[in-house]
């Protein structure tokens, strides 16, 4: 129901006076493959990629397409590598960059966010590891309100733009500087095991999003966002890897938690071919399966958001669908992993 209430929350920032003091509480983008969108997660997953040296991924999710004529639909394409392994003691850097896209509604409310994170891992010991990261990023939004119709536009029977109305924007483009800061502990004691938390804030400066020229209110500042997980992959045997996931976020008084599994079946014997599949819980609002594949450093995974909310009678269950393609690759196949995670291949 809170992604129900977010597109409402945008159709009353478009009616008049409410758009300065409703908007900042429309929740931010996000993705069901949490996991597989690891730098808008956490700024400190920058450079953290156990089974490589550098990693390209890119997400798309489309929601409610059902009940929407213009459905929401977000897009992201990231990379990152990890620096300077020699300089350090076994310690290195991470840097990555970010791009997320999110259009939306009869006014194409569109989303665009550019950042550049920087983040350093550090071992503790031979079987844990520190990381700590953060993220400088430009946000803009954009609104086109000729296809927008308001409440003073409605004549009785029918909204009609073309009538005059008195919900006026000074801007249709607004734009800020945004950062994210986070941590992550990750603990491995064997090669078959590896767990990993973290925690991040999100929007830490508080900016100030507005189409109004001179609004100084403090409700349109968009509220800080705190989101942790916990991670684990685990290698029953030469065939089977299973991976559990938990992730909770909240941001101004909405939560979200959203937990379940993916396991990796080896088909080709050495890791080269897999067969992935699984199941995830958005509490009380979706049930989320998926499929992929593996084929050597690529990874495709689709899933499907089948709601389960009391939305479900205006959408048929049907919520969102979305597909991750992630490349993780190693630059020097004769440098051991420092941090290894349970896996199919031999390095």
């Amino acid at each position: 129901m809170k992604r129900f209430r977010r597109y409402y929350q945008h159709m009353i920032i478009l009616a008049g006076s409410m758009l300065a003091s409703t908007g900042m509480f429309a929740q931010d983008l996000h993705f069901s493959q949490f996991f597989n969108s690891p730098l808008s997660t956490n700024p400190a997953n920058t450079g953290f990629i156990p089974d490589g040296d550098y990693r390209l991924g890119i997400n798309y999710r489309n929601q409610w397409s059902s009940i929407m004529t213009l459905p929401y639909k977000t897009m992201s394409a990231f990379g990152d590598v990890q620096l300077m392994k020699d300089r350090f003691e076994n310690g290195w850097l991470g840097a990555g960059l970010l791009v997320l896209r999110d259009v939306a509604g009869s006014g194409s409310l569109t989303s665009t966010k550019i950042y550049g994170s920087i983040a350093y891992h550090q071992m503790l010991g031979f079987s844990s590891l520190l990381s700590l990261g953060f993220n400088v990023g430009y946000a803009n939004k954009q609104i086109n309100t000729a296809n927008l119709k308001f409440p003073d536009q409605f004549d009785g029977r029918f909204f009609d733009n073309k009538l005059p109305t008195q919900a006026i924007l000074n801007n249709t483009s607004t734009s800020y500087l945004d950062l994210q800061v986070g941590m992550n502990y990750a603990y491995f004691p064997t090669e078959n095991i590896y767990l990993n938390t973290g925690f991040s804030v999100h929007h830490v400066n508080k900016p100030r999003e507005t189409f109004f020229a001179n609004d100084s209110n403090d409700l349109n500042r968009v509220p800080r966002r705190y989101i942790g997980f916990l991670n684990a992959s685990i290698k029953l045997n030469d065939d089977v890897i299973i991976n559990p996931n938990v992730y909770y976020t909240t941001q101004a008084n909405v939560h979200e938690l959203v937990g379940g599994l993916t396991a990796n079946y080896n088909l080709s014997g050495d890791g080269t071919y897999q067969l992935i599949g699984g199941v995830y819980y958005r509490n009380k609002e979706a049930i989320i399966p998926m499929v992929g594949l593996g084929y050597n450093d690529f990874t495709f995974l689709f899933s499907y958001d089948a709601t389960l909310s009391s939305l479900k009678t205006y959408n048929n269950s049907r919520g969102a669908f979305e597909f991750s393609l992630i490349k993780q690759g190693i630059i020097n196949p004769n440098v051991k992993r420092i941090t290894p995670c349970p896996s199919f291949r031999a390095y």
